[in-house]
């Protein structure tokens, strides 16, 4: 009696020390399996940084034209050691002859929301 009565599919297999694909094959697998990932990946990642840097520009001009109306225009940019930490940062572009510090705007610019008139938060 043999350990393969119970499955007739394996009736007459004898296994070998060979492996089942080779180094080659294994090689080109893990290539198309990481360009695979890459693929998913990569389209997300630019897009969340397009949509990013964009909205952070806008946000910055809004800023910019709040805060110091005689400024020539605005810059936002991603720093990891700014005023804010990690994240955007608004500057000005020729205010009072120089670029300034406006403000941080966070990993995740959005609209601002301006001080209302007056001073009081609505």
């Amino acid at each position: 009696m043999s350990i393969h009565d119970d499955e007739p599919e394996l009736a007459g297999y004898e296994p070998s020390d060979r492996p089942l694909r080779s180094r080659k094959m294994k090689a080109i697998t893990r290539v198309v399996v990481v360009l695979g990932l890459l693929a998913l990946v990569l389209p997300g990642v630019m897009t969340t940084i397009s949509v990013g840097s964009r909205t952070a520009q806008a946000s910055c001009a809004i800023w910019v034209a709040y805060e110091e109306p005689g400024a020539i225009s605005s810059v936002a940019r991603f720093e990891f050691f700014g005023d804010g930490l990690v994240g955007w940062e608004c500057y000005t572009v020729g205010a009072f002859g120089g670029d300034y510090h406006v403000v941080s705007l966070g990993l995740i610019p959005g609209t601002p929301k301006l001080p209302a008139p007056g001073g009081v938060d609505s």
